[in-house]
């Protein structure tokens, strides 16, 4: 625990980026968010507007325990009821007033904020648990925290913000990552390893709509991997 290097440039980077994200989508929230909308489909299969809302607070709050525990030297679980709670958290938050939403997702950003303040240099350099996927190194969790709040404020569709309007320091980390991942799964062989000529060719941001699977452009299938 502790032992982990950390880029204090790159985690001042995420940090700065996240909280001006979490600053755009509270602004937004503000301006167009009503009880009507509450209840309308996200651009999420099977969720609503609150459902997204409700989501992103939880995530925060999940966040929260990891920083808290890794300040004391552990190894946080950022979900200790598994799929379960995290579940039953954003069904539980979904129906609420768009005034509840507004109050809850800001209180849980001012948290995690304060959160990241208040971590230790010790547990910045430690791990948590994060879902499913194992231990996780905390400073990363600002960059995947920035990535929710980008991504999630596109999926609420509200009208004014589109991959376009994602952050060009957001964009151009996570294409970094999901060109990484994408090269490290598609099997050799069949195309190669680079990205299709159309995908190549789109403006940042629309290629990393595609490969998040946000968007099929004209002349790419959808990413083979979610």
């Amino acid at each position: 625990m502790g032992d982990r290097e950390v880029d204090p440039e790159e985690l001042n980077r995420h940090v700065k980026g996240c909280a001006a994200a979490h600053q755009r989508l509270l602004a937004h929230m503000d301006e167009v968010l009503t009880d009507d909308m509450v209840a309308q489909p996200s651009l999420l299969d099977g969720w609503t507007v609150g459902h997204v809302l409700a989501h992103l607070a939880r995530n925060a709050d999940s966040h929260i325990g990891l920083f808290e525990a890794a300040s004391r030297g552990e190894i946080g679980t950022q979900y200790p009821g598994g799929v379960r709670q995290r579940s039953s958290g954003i069904d539980e938050g979904a129906a609420r007033s768009a005034q509840d939403q507004i109050t809850d997702l800001r209180s849980s950003i001012w948290r995690l904020e304060q959160a990241w303040a208040g971590c230790t240099s010790e547990g910045w350099r430690g791990a948590g648990t994060a879902d499913v996927v194992g231990d996780r190194p905390i400073a990363d969790l600002p960059f995947r925290r920035w990535r929710e709040a980008e991504i999630h404020h596109v999926d609420l569709g509200f009208p004014g913000f589109t991959p376009e309007h994602w952050s060009s320091g957001y964009v151009r980390e996570e294409l970094r990552r999901q060109e990484m991942v994408y090269r490290s799964r598609i099997p050799m062989g069949v195309g190669g390893t680079k990205l299709p000529p159309v995908a190549l060719a789109l403006p940042p941001h629309e290629r990393l709509a595609w490969l998040m699977g946000r968007s099929t452009p004209e002349g790419l299938d959808p990413v083979p991997f979610g």
